[in-house]
């Protein structure tokens, strides 16, 4: 069991071999998972050779009809279902002419003590009238087709080796027009701009079915329905498609962490009660994300969850995913006020061993359909074995993001007076990761962009922004905010573990937050869009940071094996704001005191030629151009104290990061 790699787990590893046991326990309880994942395939409106088969899971319900266009929305003979005895299942089948692609229906449902009409669990299509904004299931007889005959139905595979460049992307908020963007839209204008920049993986958020767009698609309503709101779910394959024939993964964020509470909409309180799916009473409503909270130790949770896994990765090729909201799964307090100071939290009463659970089983089923799949955990808890191999008691996600960089990096610039900078803070957080854990560094994501907060690069530029972008503005605030952009962004990934992550905008210093269309706004699209006109201009300052970002991109793209190669520390000093270190064949060196550069400046390295092959005070940076482009240095020997000694001098400006390298080439 890993805790003998970890003396801080020793004394609790009786709780990380009961948790294992539990998982082994569960998955035994369950049977074969590829049989047991397939739910989608047996509850749902399904074609049949014969015509038209419909279940529903509905345990608590007393009758069931099926209404729709089809029958005039009313309760007609030949549309009801039948209860199968013992089970909790529904079920009714129907001839060739009872349904056609398009139409639209509901489940009529009755229940002890009431009824009401319900979107089933495992609704495919979900549609929104554009006049009575209401939600329905859509009859969708057009699965598989892809109706744009430029697009090849590839549906290759492809997750490349480390460094995985990630790039978080909200399909709506994709294009500059205010309005909602499309799969189309994004596949035709977006996707050649995240190819161009050198991104090698693309998450997509939003893509499950929810009734508020605001929630930026994280209060779920339909799972297995991608959100129509963009388009067609053949128009989601032919972007995956593209992707994929431009050598990029595509990864969902996945949303098994709460669901909506919406009844008309979603499965709350889907057949008169509140348990199906999750926790009855208190414990099954979220505090803070006012949502329905899943009930992991319920069958029918697994079954629905772990089915819906295997539903995007076959259907639509996604290669992965990102499983969001890991922290609120695990505990009971969903580590709302919460700081993990000590192992002992981890494992104490509020722990939720069968969310730990369906998160292993969700890694083993996902593994074994695609042993490549990336599954990245979203956890600010820290929770030890997330990332760890199962046979070692873990819950086998390939990689966790590195939550801590962000806050670290938000906590510099939001708190701290650039003289006050503790580097060695900073380094810790930026190498501190345990060794059987593969993780994402990130400089900012979404979560950064969100009304209420600010990007890294807002947040130092202010109000400036509006008025000091052009090329020639002379402002202290733009000044700053550029230079520590780019060194944060470089820091960030040249130190990263195994991968990087963007999200859609920040890299050009994205101005202003994201607002989704609310009352509050006039429900105005002015801020849920992205603005690539600033980026495309060559008058402003917004585009030398994209160029930086694309640099940075594709010269640690090109260098796998020194990325293999851990960081090591070769000076750090707060006082001077000096971080020096080294990966694999690389030197970085970075001055981040905001007025005090450095001449001959000594730094130890192997013998003979090192050259500066990428430098963020670059004027096509938008930098100072204080360095030659390309310096070669050669490393001197010289003797001190009696011993041999290879150091190179290098001028090192203030605000300013250098990386160099034995290789002359790019």
């Amino acid at each position: 069991m890993f805790p003998k790699n970890d003396p801080w787990l020793a004394p609790h590893a009786e709780a990380v071999n009961a948790r294992a046991e539990r998982f082994a326990g569960g998955a035994d309880r369950l049977g074969p998972l590829d049989n047991f994942s397939l739910a989608h395939e047996y509850y749902g409106l399904h074609r049949t050779p014969d015509g038209w088969r419909f279940r529903e899971h509905a345990p608590n319900a007393t009758a069931i009809w099926l209404v729709g266009d089809f029958n005039a929305w009313r309760r007609v003979a030949g549309y009801e279902l039948r209860h199968i005895p013992n089970t909790g299942d529904w079920e009714g089948f129907f001839p060739h002419d009872a349904f056609a692609h398009g139409q639209h229906y509901h489940l009529s449902m009755d229940w002890r003590g009431g009824g009401g009409w319900r979107i089933p669990a495992y609704a495919r299509r979900v549609v929104q009238d554009h006049t009575t904004k209401l939600f329905s299931a859509q009859v969708w007889d057009n699965v598989g087709r892809v109706s744009d005959p430029s697009v090849p139905s590839l549906f290759q595979r492809r997750v490349g080796d480390p460094p995985h460049t990630i790039y978080e992307a909200h399909i709506g908020m994709a294009q500059e027009a205010p309005a909602v963007g499309t799969y189309a839209e994004f596949r035709e204008r977006i996707l050649p701009r995240v190819v161009r920049a050198g991104y090698n993986t693309l998450q997509l958020m939003a893509i499950m079915e929810h009734p508020y767009y605001g929630s930026f698609g994280y209060q779920v309503s339909n799972f297995f329905a991608p959100s129509s709101r963009f388009g067609t779910p053949e128009e989601l394959k032919e972007l995956i498609n593209a992707a994929h024939g431009a050598g990029l993964a595509v990864i969902m964020d996945l949303v098994h962490s709460h669901a909506v509470l919406n009844e008309n909409e979603g499965i709350s309180n889907f057949d008169g009660t509140r348990h199906i799916y999750f926790h009855d009473g208190a414990r099954g409503r979220h505090p803070v994300w006012d949502s329905a909270l899943f009930d992991y130790g319920k069958t029918a949770t697994l079954r629905f969850l772990l089915s819906n896994c295997r539903y995007w990765l076959e259907e639509f090729g996604f290669d992965g995913f990102r499983f969001d909201g890991v922290t609120s799964m695990l505990y009971a307090h969903h580590g709302i006020g919460v700081d993990f100071v000590n192992c002992a939290q981890y494992f104490d009463a509020t722990f939720d061993p069968d969310a730990f659970t369906y998160l292993a089983l969700a890694n083993r089923l996902i593994a074994s359909i695609r042993p490549d799949a990336l599954t990245i955990a979203e956890d600010v808890s820290g929770m030890p074995g997330l990332g760890a191999a199962q046979e070692s008691g873990g819950a086998g996600f390939s990689h966790r993001l590195a939550m801590g960089v962000t806050e670290t990096w938000g906590a510099l610039v939001r708190k701290t007076p650039d003289e006050h900078w503790n580097l060695a803070h900073l380094w810790h957080e930026l190498t501190t990761r345990r060794d059987e854990e593969r993780t994402i560094s990130y400089l900012e994501s979404h979560d950064q962009a969100l009304v209420g907060g600010k990007t890294f690069f807002f947040e130092m530029a202010d109000k400036a922004i509006y008025f000091s972008m052009h090329k020639g503005a002379a402002d202290p605030a733009i000044d700053r905010a550029l230079a520590l952009h780019k060194i944060a962004r470089l820091l960030t990934l040249a130190t990263a573990s195994d991968g990087y992550l963007n999200f859609i905008g920040n890299e050009f210093g994205h101005p202003e937050w994201i607002d989704f269309p609310r009352e509050g706004n006039g429900w105005s699209y002015e801020f849920a869009r992205r603005r690539w006109s600033l980026r495309d201009d060559p008058a402003l300052l917004f585009k030398p940071l994209a160029d930086f970002d694309q640099a940075l991109i594709k010269f640690f793209a090109a260098r796998p094996r020194d990325l293999a190669a851990r960081p090591f520390l070769i000076r750090e000093d707060s006082a001077k704001k000096l971080l020096i270190f080294g990966r694999g064949s690389l030197l970085i060196a970075a001055n981040l005191h905001p007025a005090r550069s450095h001449t001959d400046f000594s730094i130890p390295v192997p013998p003979g030629d090192w050259w500066q092959c990428l430098d963020t005070d670059a004027p096509d940076f938008a930098g100072h151009s204080r360095l030659a482009p390309w310096q070669r240095h050669h490393a001197a020997t010289e003797i001190v104290a009696a011993e041999k000694h290879s150091r190179i001098r290098i001028y090192l400006p203030c605000r300013t990061a250098i990386v160099m390298s034995r290789k002359r080439e790019m």
